[in-house]
């Protein structure tokens, strides 16, 4: 891939192409691929699509309901976008952890090029996808039906764990969401 939007078009093409077939969207493009920029621009578009069951969740996941972003009665999640981390209704949990994803991801001084991403900026990335999973592991034991439809429709649960697991970015001990056939 010769261009960071031939890489993203490339993602996107695969998603449509099968979006079940979660092997072949998270495997790098082809043996050349800096793998740098493949995991920033697969984080990217799962952020993006993430967004999708941020909104599915709004009618049902309100801030009266879902005082705490947490997944399993043991993990209660404080959210960063505050000046300190601190507790947060679920939905606002969600809303600023993708924005704040969102705001990294462009950020000029983070991300300068889309072509070749530096060492430390790459670290960042995992923090993202941690960061991030925890919609997936809310919605997963708080809002099922929500979940198992838009999961159904996007397999992007299962193939956000399939790439954090693929690329290192998360150990897979630390999913909470049971998913099939995820190697190490």
């Amino acid at each position: 891939m010769d261009s960071t939007l031939s890489i993203q078009q490339y993602i996107q093409q695969m998603i449509r192409s099968d979006s079940k077939n979660v092997d072949r969207i998270v495997e790098m493009a082809s043996e050349g691929q800096d793998e740098g920029v493949w995991k920033y621009e697969q984080i990217r578009q799962l952020c993006m699509e993430l967004n999708g069951l941020a909104v599915k969740l709004q009618p049902e996941c309100l801030p009266s309901v879902c005082t705490q972003m947490i997944a399993t009665k043991q993990w209660i999640f404080l959210c960063a976008a505050h000046s300190a981390p601190r507790e947060c209704p679920a939905i606002d949990y969600a809303r600023h952890t993708l924005d704040g994803a969102a705001s990294l991801l462009n950020s000029n001084k983070y991300f300068p090029s889309r072509v070749s991403i530096r060492d430390s900026s790459l670290q960042k990335l995992s923090s993202v996808c941690r960061r991030v999973y925890r919609i997936f592991s809310h919605a997963y034991y708080h809002h099922r039906a929500i979940y198992d439809e838009f999961e159904e429709s996007t397999s992007l649960c299962k193939r956000f764990s399939v790439f954090v697991v693929k690329y290192n970015l998360m150990a897979k001990e630390h999913l909470l969401v049971p998913i099939q056939d995820i190697q190490d």
